[in-house]
C-alpha cells in the first residue's frame, strides 16, 4: 500500500522558495504566528541558526549577508518579535546588507487595522518598517508566496543592496496547499551600469587633473570592485583613502594608500587639495567628511548606487551606477600616466598623521590594537561593536584579507558578537573575532548560549572599562563630568564559563598570546581585557572653530 503523501502548507512554500533562490542558512527565533514556517524549516535542507534575541538574529543575518555577498533570510514572529529586529535592520540599511526579513502576521481577518484583538496585533505592522528597509511586501494567500519571496529577494540584492520586509499571516502559513513543490524561481536584480557620456566626462576630468585623489567607500567593497579600483588608481597614479565602511577596498600598504585616517585634519586637507576628487561608493556623510568639515576646492566626481546619496552633501559630476561597472569603465577610458609624486605625497601624509598620534601619549591604545592585529589570522574577519577600541580600528586597523565590519552605519550597540556568529555560520572553518566594550557586551550576553549550542568558532574580546567609555569621554570633555556612563557589570570570565564557553582574563602585555590561543582553539571563547583606553583628540572641532561653527562631540554611542 503506497505511503500517504505528507500534507504541505504555506510554510512549505516559504522554505521551498528560499531554497529555490539559493538560500543555505536561515537565522531567526520562532513565535506563535510563525510556527507554520518553522515546521516547514524542520523538514527542509536549510541550516537554521537560532539566536536568543530577535535583534541579535538580525545582526547575525547582516554579517552573513556581508561576508557571503548574498541574501540572508531572517525569520521572526509577529508584533514584539518583528519590532525587535528594527535596530538590526537599520544597520543593514546603512551598510547595504541584503537581509530578507520574513515576519509572520496576525490572521488575514485582522489585517487593515480591524482591531480583532489577536495576540501581537498592530494596526499596521509593516508601517514600522517602511522608514527602515528598502521595500515591504505583504502576502494574503498561499499562492502569492513564491512570487512575493522572489520579489523581496531581488529587491534586497538590487543596487544599492539592503534589507527588505516580507510579512505573511498566520493562517496563510498554515493553509494546506496542493500545488507542486517550488523548484525554480528567478530573482535577478536589475543591473546599474554607468551612462557612457558621464564616464567619458569623468575620464576627461581625471586625465586633466594634476592632483587626482580617490576616496573609496563601502560601495566598492560591496560591489567586489577592489581590482577595478586598484587598476584605476595605478593608471591615474592617484592616492586612495578608504572610508571606515570601505576598509579593505584598497591594499593598506600600497604606495598610493592613504589608509583610513578620515577623522584627521591632515587627511581632510589632503582630500580638499585634490583638483579632482573621485568619490566611489560613499555619500560623504558625517564620518567620511570629518563631521562635515570637508570643503573641496577642486572638482568632485561621485559614483554612487544609492540615488539618494548622489550629490547629497556636495555638488559633483554624479554617476548613478554600480561601483564595479563604473570603475571598470573608467579604468578603460582614462589615459595611463607614469608614476609621479603621488606615492611620495601619500607617504608624507601618513608621516604627518603618525607624528600627531605619536605625540599624544597613546601608547597603550596603539599597543592593544597592535596585539589584536598580530593575534588575528590574516584571512579572519572581525566584527566591532561601538566602543573606543573600535573607533581606533576604524582609522588604524589593517584588515588584510579578512575584512573589518562594524556598526558604524547606524551606530547601535550590541553588533559585534552576534554579527561574528553570523559570519562563523557562513564559514565555520576559520576563526572570527568579535570586539565589544563591557556596556555593548551586555546587549549580547544571551548569545553565549547560541555560540555554545552551535560550536561556532568566535572569539569575543571584551574590553572592560567599567561603563560606556566613549560617552564618558564625550561628556567629560563637553560638560566637565559624566552622567549615566558608569555601569555595574558581571564577572565576564565566570559568566562565560557558566555557558560552557572557555574564558580568560588578560592584560595588555599578555593580550597577543591569549587572543591568539583563543582564536586557535576550536569553538567559541571569551577574552576579557580590563583596560581604560582613550581616544585620540578629534580634529574636526578645531576646523569648526576656524569656520565659526559649533557642533557636538561626534558619534553618540559608547
Amino acid at each position: 500500500m503506497p505511503t500517504a503523501q505528507r500534507a504541505r502548507h504555506g510554510g512549505d512554500l516559504v522554505v521551498e522558495s528560499l531554497t529555490a533562490l539559493g538560500a543555505s542558512t536561515v537565522f531567526g527565533l520562532p513565535g506563535q504566528h510563525a510556527l507554520g514556517a518553522f515546521d516547514a524549516l524542520r523538514r527542509s535542507g536549510l541550516t537554521y541558526v537560532g539566536l536568543r534575541v530577535e535583534n541579535n538574529a538580525g545582526f547575525a543575518a547582516d554579517a552573513f549577508a556581508r561576508v557571503t555577498g548574498t541574501v540572508a533570510p531572517l525569520l521572526v514572529s509577529t508584533g514584539p518579535g518583528a519590532l525587535m529586529t528594527l535596530a538590526a535592520l537599520q544597520e543593514s540599511a546603512a551598510a547595504s546588507a541584503p537581509v530578507l526579513a520574513i515576519g509572520s502576521q496576525v490572521p488575514t481577518a485582522g489585517l487593515g487595522g480591524g482591531r480583532k484583538g489577536y495576540l501581537h496585533e498592530l494596526v499596521d505592522q509593516k508601517a514600522s518598517f517602511r522608514d527602515v528597509v528598502k521595500s515591504v511586501h505583504t502576502v494574503r494567500t498561499a499562492s502569492q508566496i513564491p512570487s512575493a519571496v522572489a520579489a523581496a529577494w531581488a529587491s534586497a540584492l538590487e543596487a544599492p543592496a539592503g534589507p527588505v520586509w516580507l510579512e505573511i499571516p498566520q493562517d496563510v502559513l498554515l493553509a494546506p496547499v496542493s500545488v507542486p513543490p517550488v523548484t525554480s524561481l528567478r530573482a535577478d536584480p536589475r543591473p546599474l551600469p554607468p551612462r557612457p557620456e558621464l564616464t567619458a566626462e569623468a575620464a576627461r576630468l581625471l586625465d586633466a587633473a594634476e592632483r587626482p585623489v580617490i576616496l573609496a567607500g563601502g560601495g566598492v567593497v560591496r560591489a567586489g570592485a577592489r581590482q577595478e579600483l586598484r587598476a584605476l588608481a595605478e593608471a591615474l597614479d592617484a592616492p586612495v583613502a578608504t572610508t571606515f565602511g570601505g576598509k579593505g577596498a584598497f591594499p593598506w600598504e600600497h604606495p598610493l594608500s592613504l589608509q583610513s585616517w578620515l577623522e584627521d585634519a591632515h587627511t581632510t586637507e589632503f582630500l580638499e587639495d585634490a583638483d579632482v576628487l573621485l568619490v566611489v561608493g560613499s555619500g560623504l556623510g558625517e564620518l567620511s567628511s570629518n563631521y562635515h568639515t570637508f570643503r573641496p576646492r577642486g572638482r568632485l566626481v561621485q559614483i554612487e548606487a544609492d540615488l539618494g546619496k548622489l550629490e547629497s552633501n556636495h555638488p559633483a559630476l554624479g554617476i548613478h551606477a554600480d561601483a564595479r561597472e563604473a570603475l571598470a569603465a573608467l579604468a578603460e577610458a582614462v589615459t595611463p600616466r607614469p608614476p609621479g609624486t603621488a606615492a611620495k605625497a601619500a607617504a608624507g601624509l601618513l608621516t604627518r598623521v603618525r607624528e600627531r598620534i605619536d605625540g599624544q601619549g597613546l601608547e597603550l591604545e596603539q599597543r592593544v590594537l597592535g596585539a589584536v592585529r598580530d593575534a588575528l589570522p590574516d584571512d579572519s574577519p572581525s566584527f566591532w561593536d561601538m566602543t573606543i577600541l573600535s573607533y581606533w580600528a576604524w582609522s588604524a586597523f589593517d584588515p588584510r584579507a579578512g575584512a573589518l565590519h562594524s556598526a558604524q552605519g547606524a551606530g547601535g550597540l550590541g553588533y559585534g558578537f552576534p554579527a561574528a556568529l553570523g559570519a562563523a555560520a557562513a564559514d565555520p572553518r576559520r576563526p572570527v573575532l568579535a570586539v565589544s566594550g563591557d556596556g555593548g557586551a551586555m546587549y549580547s550576553i544571551a548569545e553565549l548560549a547560541t555560540a555554545h549550542q552551535y560550536r561556532l568558532p568566535v572569539t569575543w574580546l571584551i574590553v572592560d572599562d567599567g561603563g560606556y567609555g566613549i560617552l564618558r569621554e564625550y561628556m567629560t570633555d563637553t560638560f566637565g563630568e559624566a552622567t549615566a556612563t558608569e555601569l555595574s557589570r558581571p564577572d565576564f570570565v565566570t559568566l562565560a564559563e557558566s555557558f560552557g564557553v572557555p574564558a580568560v582574563r588578560t592584560t595588555p602585555e599578555r593580550l597577543r598570546a591569549d587572543l591568539a590561543g583563543a582564536l586557535a582553539a576550536p569553538g567559541p571563547s571569551v577574552v576579557v581585557l580590563p583596560a581604560l583606553l582613550r581616544m585620540f583628540p578629534p580634529t574636526h572641532l578645531d576646523r569648526l572653530a576656524g569656520d565659526g561653527a559649533d557642533e557636538g562631540p561626534g558619534p553618540d554611542q559608547g
